[in-house]
């Protein structure tokens, strides 16, 4: 489990991806939350950290005062890129914390839970591809062969939390 950093935000971003945004989540699982919480900050806190140095400068610059001059703006500078740093720093942390979330084995519990819901999506597959019928000119049989091999794909003796954010992924995809 030696991952760099480069492949942590890389998996940290697909892993917020993937999850689905379905608030009924937040009673079966904790880390609806922290995902919910990881998009807000990587959507909204590179815009905060330009305001925050914008609004910075502006008012040490003295110019809402009428007092205003070039040289107090560049003295604040150094605050302000600190402060603008740490906020455009935010969006990183959580994308590092949940690629390493999304890279962590399930919990005995939630692997039981894992493989059973696994077994149901299979059955629900296998049921809606012979419904389907065996036609290869028909369009809906390329989405269902799509389906059977991301479950494929998903059948891991030991599954970690993106296997389960594809399995939720999925879930709700077959159900809609």
């Amino acid at each position: 489990m030696n991952i760099s950093v480069v492949q942590l935000i890389k998996l940290g971003k697909k892993y917020l991806s993937l999850w689905p945004d379905k608030p009924e989540l937040t009673l079966y699982f904790e880390d609806y939350r922290g995902v919910q919480s990881a998009r807000f900050v990587c959507r909204y806190f590179p815009a905060l950290a330009m305001f925050t140095v914008i609004m910075q400068l502006y008012v040490a610059s003295g110019y809402p005062m009428g007092q205003g001059s070039i040289s107090n703006a560049i003295n604040a500078l150094p605050q302000a890129l600190v402060y603008g740093l740490f906020l455009i720093s935010m969006p990183v942390q959580a994308l590092v914390l949940s690629g390493v979330k999304a890279d962590k084995l399930l919990p005995p519990s939630l692997a039981s839970w894992y493989h059973s819901g696994l077994e149901k999506v299979k059955k629900q597959g296998k049921k809606q591809f012979s419904e389907q019928g065996d036609h290869s000119n028909d369009r809906n049989n390329g989405h269902s062969y799509s389906n059977k091999n991301a479950i494929a794909k998903l059948a891991t003796y030991k599954p970690r939390y993106i296997d389960l954010a594809q399995l939720l992924q999925l879930t709700f995809a077959t159900t809609k």
